[in-house]
C-alpha cells in the first residue's frame, strides 16, 4: 500500500464520526485533517507514514449545540462581527430549500429544476406540456423520462444548502449564539430530510462533519435517526431562550440574527420567532415519524407522540416559510406563465370528483380551441378544466402551435401570492389525524384534525382566508360520495380518450368507515392541502398508495426499471464522473439495498398493507 506524508497547516483529528447502524470500523482506523478551506479530509491510518504537527490537535465532533453556555456581551459582539460572512451565506441555504441558488431568492429557473421537472410530475400535480426547452440538450419526452439535461442532479439543491450553512455551523464563534446555530441546523435538517426522501442514501455524516470530497453514503435509517436527534437538541436549545437574560434576548432579536425572510412574521405579523422554529422542528419530527410507520412502527409512535407533546404547528403564525411580501412571487406562477407546466389529469379528476373549490378559482379552463386528432371533435376555448394524462408524449413549442399548452393552467394572480411553507399547518393536522387513527396520543380525535386540516388547507396567503374557498367550505366537507366524473382527453392522444375517475370516496368524515377508507380520505385531503409541495405529496403517494391516481403512460421511457402500472419510487443518482461512480458502487448501493434505479424502494417505502 502506498504511504503518504501529511504536513498540516492547521489541525488534525483522530476521531472520525462516520458510524452507521451496522458500521464495524473503529475510530483508530481513520484520521481526519482540516484543510485551509475549512473542509475535512479523511485518511486511513495505515496510509499515513509521517505527520508534522505545525498547529494544535483537536477532536472533530458532529455539529454540537451547547445551549447551556452563558455568553457575555463581549462574546455576542465578537460573534456578530466574526460571523458576518458566514451568516450572509446561510441565506443561500434557506433559499435553496425552496428553489433559490447562489444567495438569490427562490426563482423560477432553479425551482423548475428542483420541483417542476421531477417531484411535481411524480406526484401527478402537473405535466410538462412540451418536450423542448431553450436550455438542456435533447428532448424531455414524458413524465418518467430520465433526462439529466433537464432534470438536474438528485443532489443539486441539497448540496448547495449544505455548503452554504456548514461554515457557520462549524465556526467556533457560533457557540456564542447557540439559538442561531440551532435554527441554521434546523434548516439543514429540512434539506436533509427532503433529500433523503427524493433519492435515498447520501453522505450525511461526512456532510455534517464538513468533510471535503465526502464519499461514504449513509443508509436512510442512519440519516433519519440523526436528524431526529438533532431536532431534539434544537428544540431544547430554543426552549431555553426564555431563560436568557433580557440583554441577550435584545441582542439576538435586535441584530436580526433571526433571518426574517424565513420567519412567519412575513406570513402573520407579530409572530414569536422561537415558537415558530420550535413548532417547525417538532412538526418535521412528526412528518418523519409518519414516514417510517411501516418499517419502524414503535419508533414512529414514539417520535410522533413526543413531537405533539413538545408542541407542533397549531396556528397560521406558527408556520415558517417564504412569502410574496418577503422574497417575491411564488416561482411556480412564472413557470405556468411560460407554459412549462399544466394541470395533470389525475389532479383534475380528484378536484372534479370531490367538487373541490380549486376547480372554480385556482385552475383555469382550456386557453384555446382543442381539436381531437382522431374524431375531429372540437373543445371550444374556455370550455372546461382539462388536465394532461401523465406520461403522454407531448408536443414541441410553448405557443399555440403546440395544443398541449392550451390545457388548464393555474391562475397566476392566485398562485403568485401563495407562501412557500417548510411545514404547513394543514399538513400537521392531517398527520395528527392519521396518528389518532392509528391509536397514538395526538391531543384530539382523527375527525377533529381531519376537519380542521380541510378548514386551513387552501394555498392562498393565510390572512384573510380566501372567500372563494371559505364560502363553499361547509358544502365541500359535507360531500358523502364522490361525484361521477370521466376525464376526456380533448386531443385523444393518450392510449384511451376517456378515463373514469378512480376517486370513489367522499369528503365527509364517517366514523363507520373502515380504517383504510378513513386513511384514504386523510391522505387525499392532505395531498390537496400540500399543493404544490410535491416532495411530500410524492412521499405520501409512495408510502400509502393514496390518493388514487391514473397509471402513468409510457413508464418505460425512464431507466427501464418501471413496468406498466408502476410509479417511480426514487430519483436515481446516475453519477457521471469516475469518483462518483466508485462512491456509489462502494457505499451507495449497499446503503440503498438495491440498484440505482427508479423502481428501487427506499427504506421506509415498504410494500405492505397500511394497517
Amino acid at each position: 500500500m502506498k504511504k503518504i506524508l501529511i504536513t498540516m497547516i492547521i489541525a488534525l483529528c483522530a476521531v472520525f464520526v462516520n458510524a452507521q447502524t451496522d458500521d464495524t470500523s473503529t475510530c483508530n482506523e481513520i484520521m481526519v485533517m482540516r484543510t485551509l478551506n475549512g473542509k475535512y479530509k479523511a485518511f486511513k491510518v495505515s496510509d499515513i507514514e509521517y505527520i508534522d504537527f505545525i498547529d494544535s490537535v483537536y477532536t472533530i465532533k458532529p455539529v454540537n449545540i451547547n445551549y447551556h453556555i452563558q455568553p457575555t456581551q463581549e462574546m455576542v459582539e465578537e460573534a456578530a462581527e466574526g460571523l458576518r460572512n458566514e451568516l450572509a451565506m446561510t441565506k443561500t441555504a434557506y433559499f435553496c430549500i425552496r428553489g433559490g441558488r447562489n444567495g438569490e431568492v427562490p426563482g423560477p429557473h432553479a425551482y423548475q429544476y428542483q420541483f417542476s421537472l421531477g417531484p411535481d410530475l411524480y406526484a401527478q400535480y402537473h405535466v410538462v406540456p412540451h418536450r423542448d426547452f431553450i436550455f438542456g440538450t435533447g428532448d424531455f419526452t414524458s413524465t418518467y423520462d430520465l433526462s439529466l439535461g433537464y432534470n438536474g442532479s438528485a443532489l443539486g439543491a441539497y448540496t448547495m444548502a449544505k455548503n452554504a450553512v456548514m461554515p457557520f455551523l462549524h465556526h467556533p464563534l457560533s457557540d456564542y449564539v447557540p439559538e442561531m446555530k440551532a435554527i441554521n441546523l434546523l434548516f439543514y435538517c429540512i434539506a436533509a430530510q427532503e433529500q433523503a426522501d427524493l433519492a435515498g442514501p447520501f453522505t450525511y455524516v461526512e456532510d455534517k462533519a464538513n468533510m471535503e470530497n465526502p464519499a461514504t453514503y449513509n443508509n436512510l435509517k442512519t440519516i433519519y435517526y440523526g436528524i431526529v436527534d438533532n431536532i431534539d437538541t434544537i428544540v431544547a436549545c430554543l426552549k431555553n431562550f426564555e431563560n436568557r437574560e433580557q440583554w441577550y434576548k435584545d441582542q439576538i432579536l435586535g441584530r436580526n440574527f433571526l433571518r426574517k425572510y424565513n420567519a412567519a412574521s412575513l406570513l402573520v405579523n407579530g409572530s414569536d420567532y422561537m415558537q415558530v422554529y420550535i413548532r417547525t422542528a417538532n412538526s418535521l419530527k412528526l412528518r418523519m415519524a409518519m414516514h417510517i410507520v411501516k418499517v419502524d412502527p414503535e419508533t414512529a409512535k414514539k417520535w410522533a407522540e413526543e413531537a405533539v407533546a413538545s408542541g407542533v404547528i397549531e396556528a397560521f403564525e406558527h408556520q415558517s416559510g417564504f412569502s410574496k411580501n418577503g422574497v417575491g412571487n411564488h416561482p411556480l406562477a412564472q413557470i405556468f406563465e411560460w407554459k412549462d407546466v399544466a394541470l395533470s389529469a389525475s389532479f383534475e379528476s380528484i378536484l372534479m370528483s370531490l367538487n373541490h373549490p380549486y376547480k372554480d378559482y385556482l385552475f383555469k379552463k382550456n386557453a384555446f380551441e382543442l381539436v381531437n386528432n382522431a374524431t375531429q371533435e372540437v373543445t371550444p376555448a374556455n370550455d372546461r378544466i382539462c388536465g394532461i394524462r401523465s406520461g403522454v408524449m407531448v408536443g414541441k413549442g410553448q405557443g399555440a402551435s403546440n395544443p398541449y399548452t392550451g390545457y388548464s393552467m393555474a391562475d397566476k394572480a392566485v398562485l403568485e401570492a401563495a407562501p412557500q411553507y417548510m411545514v404547513k399547518w394543514a399538513e400537521v393536522d392531517f398527520l395528527r389525524a392519521e396518528g389518532a387513527l392509528r391509536g397514538w396520543e395526538m391531543g384530539g380525535t382523527a375527525k377533529f384534525f381531519y376537519e380542521r386540516g380541510i378548514d386551513n388547507a387552501f394555498l392562498d396567503y393565510p390572512l384573510p382566508a380566501p372567500e372563494a374557498y371559505m364560502s363553499v367550505l361547509e358544502d365541500y366537507k359535507s360531500l358523502e360520495q364522490a361525484l361521477p366524473y370521466v376525464n376526456r382527453d380533448p386531443l385523444g392522444d393518450a392510449n384511451n380518450e376517456e378515463w373514469e375517475s378512480v376517486t370513489k370516496i367522499g369528503v365527509k368524515w364517517d366514523d363507520a368507515d373502515t380504517k383504510e377508507t378513513k386513511l384514504e380520505k386523510i391522505i387525499t385531503q392532505k395531498y390537496i392541502a400540500l399543493y404544490p409541495l410535491s416532495n411530500e405529496a410524492w412521499t405520501e403517494l409512495r408510502r400509502t398508495g393514496y390518493p388514487k391516481v391514473f397509471p402513468v403512460l409510457n413508464p418505460d421511457d425512464g431507466d427501464g426499471s418501471l413496468k406498466p402500472g408502476d410509479i417511480i419510487r426514487r430519483i436515481p443518482w446516475v453519477p457521471t464522473d469516475a469518483t462518483a461512480v466508485e462512491n456509489v458502487n462502494a457505499t451507495g448501493i449497499p446503503a440503498l439495498g438495491g440498484p440505482d434505479q427508479q423502481a428501487t424502494r427506499l427504506w421506509w417505502d415498504v410494500d405492505a398493507p397500511n394497517f
